[in-house]
């Protein structure tokens, strides 16, 4: 199982680790705002998460770390 750390205060909500997850485990939360103003993007089920590090590899401000 695979470990996911998001630097959400970071996070600028593009979507694009959204679009880059295969078992579609990310979205970009609703209910949170962080420093920036932006909702950052968070893990549904990260028991789920097979950690094949798209997400990290996707995002261009590298928010994400992916710990197997």
């Amino acid at each position: 199982m695979a470990k996911l750390t998001f630097k959400t205060d970071m996070c600028k909500g593009c979507g694009l680790c959204v679009d880059a997850c295969p078992k579609k485990l990310l979205i970009i939360a609703k209910d949170k705002i962080n420093q920036k103003g932006h909702s950052p993007a968070e893990i549904t089920d990260e028991s789920q998460c097979i950690g094949c590090a798209f997400c990290a590899t996707m995002c261009p401000d590298c928010i994400i770390t992916v710990e197997r």
